[in-house]
């Protein structure tokens, strides 16, 4: 390996020389670079490793991709990388390869329109980086972090704020954990891609935390989902998925926590949700009326608006589990009796008032949730037999007391909410576990 230290950028001239030192260096060499300013717009065509010491920038100019990779085996860390084109249609980003093998580790991206851009990268890293994006309106942003059809590529403690998407497409076998992704449009959009592992993720103050579609075997671990309340709001959305496992996670003040849309989408395949929070949501759980396979035990709905929706019109009775192995979910709501102190109540836990029912048909009645029109809506389907609906579930082994749920995930440091965001999820953890010591007397003198 050969080092090469490039000269303090002082003048303009050391300035422009980035590329003739790139052009200039042997493959498989180190280019190290002092502080100071660079002119981007650079091309690197051969195996080399780009290295900043004190945190030299490398600045665009506002024209075209800052950085741009075409050969594999490229590594670029510790710059900061500023001011890209505009150009949507161009794709301009900070850094854009089109290799293999790339790692893009330890820089900071200013006032870009893409972040990084890996197109056929199969086996690159993407770590520890801290991307911005340019100060427009969020439809006209690029994306933060995009991989396309760049397999077995890992993506870790990168804080992404204020871009468009995460974007993740025709890329298998992707591991996405630690990062802390915020106010953006889709914290995540993963799309016809096979065996991804999400975990131990931040995903907040987005339109939507993230969407997981047209793919297989996805594992959705210790992620904390907060704060998404676009117009979708959704925490997690699943649209014609198979095979997901989720536990672990966090999903908290959203507008929905998990949305499924024919998901698992084909015949056999279950899904399977345990060991999750799904709280102070206004709805934690929305399902699609034809939406089946889905098995959810050992989760805790606490203070949801709405525990369970059903978004739309048509039977959803008895196409997902509530129950498996004896084991049901925790509901904040359960108004049954624990006899025998085994933990599990006595009696099912069936969701089945009137006014959440008119709701899931007519969404706008939700104007007046919680208002007294609500309930008594409620309380006449109480009492009068031919006003209530069936059940939308009926979990037979309800659990008495919240389970012991894994803490949130901590999201790597770096610039942005992060403190903020902390202190508001430790308020509502907190408030969780309130609300069950609180509730602990009241089961007593119901035995």
């Amino acid at each position: 390996m050969l080092l090469i230290v490039a000269a303090p950028a002082t003048s303009a001239a050391a300035a422009e020389d980035l590329q003739a030192m790139i052009d200039s260096a042997q493959p498989g060499s180190v280019l190290v670079l002092p502080a100071g300013e660079y002119h981007g717009n650079i091309v690197i065509d051969k195996p080399l490793e780009l290295r900043g010491e004190g945190r030299p920038v490398v600045d665009g100019r506002g024209v075209g991709n800052v950085i741009e990779i075409t050969a594999p085996d490229v590594t670029v860390t510790g710059l900061v990388i500023a001011n890209t084109g505009s150009s949507l249609d161009q794709e301009n980003a900070g850094v854009s390869a089109t290799a293999a093998r790339v790692a893009v580790v330890g820089n900071r991206f200013e006032n870009v329109l893409f972040g990084i851009f890996l197109r056929r990268g199969d086996d690159s890293y993407v770590a520890d980086n801290v991307i911005g994006a340019m100060e427009v309106d969020v439809a006209r942003r690029g994306d933060g972090i995009r991989l396309w059809e760049s397999s077995g590529s890992v993506v870790e403690r990168n804080v992404v704020d204020g871009g468009r998407d995460t974007v993740l497409w025709f890329s298998d076998d992707l591991i996405l954990r630690d990062n802390r992704v915020t106010n953006g449009r889709y914290g995540i959009h993963l799309m016809y891609s096979d065996r991804a592992l999400v975990e131990r993720n931040l995903l907040s103050g987005n339109s939507v935390g993230g969407f997981l579609m047209y793919s297989r075997d996805l594992t959705l671990r210790d992620n904390l989902i907060t704060d998404n309340q676009g117009p979708s709001g959704y925490g997690v959305g699943l649209k014609d998925v198979d095979g997901v496992t989720a536990t672990g996670n966090h999903f908290l003040s959203n507008r929905v926590g998990a949305f499924f849309d024919n998901s698992p989408a084909t015949a056999g395949v279950e899904h399977r949700f345990s060991d999750n929070l799904f709280a102070y949501n206004e709805i934690g759980a929305l399902f699609l009326p034809s939406v089946r396979g889905n098995v959810m035990t050992g989760n805790a709905f606490v203070d949801n608006g709405e525990q369970v929706g059903v978004q739309g019109k048509g039977e959803f009775h008895g196409a997902n589990t509530w129950t498996a192995a004896g084991v049901g979910n925790h509901w904040s709501d359960y108004a049954g009796y624990d006899a025998d102190g085994d933990g599990v109540g006595d009696v099912p836990y069936r969701l089945a008032d009137l006014f959440s029912t008119l709701t899931d048909k007519n969404p706008e009645l939700r104007f007046f949730e919680a208002t007294p029109a609500s309930k008594a809506i409620d309380l006449a389907g109480r009492m009068f037999p031919s006003f209530t609906p069936r059940p939308k579930l009926s979990d037979t082994a309800p659990i008495i007391n919240p389970p012991s749920l894994p803490n949130p995930v901590v999201a790597p440091a770096g610039e942005g909410t992060s403190a903020t965001t902390a202190a508001a999820l430790a308020l509502l953890v907190a408030a969780s576990g309130l609300w069950a010591v609180a509730r602990a007397p009241l089961r007593r003198s119901l035995r």
